[in-house]
């Protein structure tokens, strides 16, 4: 009997909608592979919703669509149906999930979380790769100090950053462009951190780079690693800075549709360069998955910018025609099925601390001694 494979997505983040595009759209391309899959709905208040097959975009409009069964998650057993008068819930079959939430909690390593403890394996994790990668400052630490170009990222404070402006402005742990500004001076980013939504988590300032080409690269992991074509964004001319939400996701089609060269139009050299960099980076890091790494290219120098660990559409549209989409999202299920459960071993026998450790309350006596 084949695996029943879930796709989650959705969640309480304020890129849910894209997220539930990125769903229905692996949903479509595994189903089309033949495989059984539960498209597992995460509302935006946190409940949990099977929808039913081949759902639609429009059918989210008003929360969870027509058709819809409520689940709850119960711990070390996965998910149910509610419960019925004094009758349990009944058990929802699911053997593995692939994560396709954007932002918030479904992808900084709160959802990977919570399914190792419900006992499914989930991709995007484990939970504390998860939140290296949706941690801006972190992961440009990392970069620096593995000796990965990357441009200078501080924390924003009342101390003077070692670069001047203009500055980007980034929320710390947001994902996408929502919430990032390219502001002229010190005031107008701590003005806007003290106003913008986005911003109260925490805020990274990067120095605003005019002319700096942007260059994404998706990569898989599973069985080995692999990398798409690079692609190079086209923002709209009269647009100049940051390529923004809305130019990337509020268009008919999306992402998919977005103006891009692909391959991008530059020398072998940057191809190569990025394709190397890639590679260090998730060696450093240890990310595994489906994902995607962002470049800057400076006066011919290519930087990393950001990783996106679940990528808007997974970034299928990256791969050439010839990869097969639902190949690298069931490699991703395998690599996370691959990797479920594997604890650290204790250093000693179980119960070992605990028959040395003698009487709790004589340690009481014990604290406070030191002076």
């Amino acid at each position: 009997m084949a695996d029943k494979l879930a796709v989650v997505f959705g969640g309480p983040s304020p890129e849910h909608d894209i997220s539930i595009l990125t769903g229905l759209l692996s949903e479509r391309v595994l189903r089309d592979a033949g495989r059984d899959v539960a498209p597992l709905y995460w509302t935006r208040t946190g409940e949990w919703v099977l929808c039913p097959p081949r759902s639609e975009a429009k059918d989210f409009l008003e929360g969870a669509p027509k058709g819809a069964t409520r689940l709850e998650a119960v711990l070390g057993s996965g998910f149910q149906t509610p419960k019925k008068g004094l009758g349990g819930g009944k058990p929802v079959t699911i053997d593995a999930a692939l994560n396709c939430c954007h932002g918030g909690a479904g992808e900084n390593g709160g959802v990977n979380a919570l399914f190792d403890q419900l006992g499914i394996p989930l991709t995007g994790g484990p939970s504390t790769l998860a939140a290296l990668g949706m941690d801006k400052l972190a992961f440009g630490a990392v970069l620096q100090g593995n000796g990965i170009p990357t441009l200078p990222r501080v924390a924003l404070s009342s101390a003077e950053p070692p670069f001047g402006g203009p500055y980007i402005v980034k929320p710390r742990f947001g994902g996408s462009s929502i919430g990032i500004e390219v502001v002229e001076d010190l005031d107008t980013a701590r003005a806007l951190a003290r106003s913008s939504v986005h911003l109260r988590q925490g805020v990274v300032l990067e120095p605003f780079v005019k002319g700096a080409v942007d260059l994404n690269l998706a990569y898989a992991t599973h069985p080995s690693l692999r990398t798409s074509l690079l692609e190079k964004p086209l923002a709209p001319a009269a647009v100049e800075g940051i390529y923004s939400y809305g130019q990337k996701y509020l268009q008919t089609d999306g992402l998919v549709a977005a103006p891009r060269e692909l391959p991008a139009q530059v020398p072998d050299t940057v191809t190569k360069e990025a394709e190397r960099l890639a590679e260090a980076v998730l060696e450093v890091t240890g990310i595994k998955g489906v994902g995607r790494l962002d470049f800057l290219l400076v006066d011919g120098v290519l930087h990393v910018n950001e990783i996106n660990t679940i990528p808007g559409s997974m970034s299928l549209y990256l791969w050439p025609k010839e990869v097969s989409a639902a190949e690298l999202l069931l490699g991703a299920v395998e690599e996370a099925r691959a990797s479920f459960g594997r604890a650290e071993p204790a250093p000693f026998e179980p119960g070992a601390a605990l028959r040395a450790a003698g009487g709790i309350g004589g340690k009481l006596g014990q604290l406070g001694q030191a002076r």
